[in-house]
């Protein structure tokens, strides 16, 4: 997984999200707010309580989460809706195959047989999409 935001300046930076860090964002994303303690009782059996309090601080350093301070402890909620979390990643991964260059033409061509694969309306949205973005495109501002 990979996507790191980069705060104030309205971009997004990448970094990546190893498993534990992928696991966490999908229990956060499930929960809301969470406190380390929170979060700990679910891994209890196989996480040590710093491990996760050290998780839960690198994806907050990530721009994963935010935090408040409550007392002594922190409460931690996702920056990212994990749709837009997602369609990030997606933006991210396709820029970086696409922007390759040596592949491009493959990469589409692949895509589009696994969306018709996948659903034919799916691939006239595909051509909607692509039509639209022509129109745009043309249009002088």
């Amino acid at each position: 997984m990979w996507l790191k935001k980069q705060f104030g300046e309205g971009k997004t930076a990448l970094g990546q999200l190893g498993s534990l860090e992928s696991e966490v964002m999908e229990r956060v994303w499930h929960r809301g707010e969470v406190s380390v303690r929170e979060l700990h009782a679910e891994f209890a059996t196989r996480l040590a309580y710093t491990t996760v309090m050290t998780t839960l601080d690198r994806l907050y350093k990530k721009g994963m989460l935010q935090r408040r301070k409550v007392g002594k402890a922190f409460m931690y909620v996702a920056a990212l809706t994990e749709q837009e979390y997602r369609e990030q990643l997606a933006h991210h991964l396709f820029g970086m195959v696409l922007h390759d260059g040596t592949n491009s033409g493959a990469v589409l061509s692949n895509f589009v047989d696994a969306v018709s694969d996948t659903d034919e309306r799916l691939l006239e949205k595909l051509d909607q999409l692509v039509k639209a973005k022509r129109q745009t495109l043309r249009r002088p501002e």
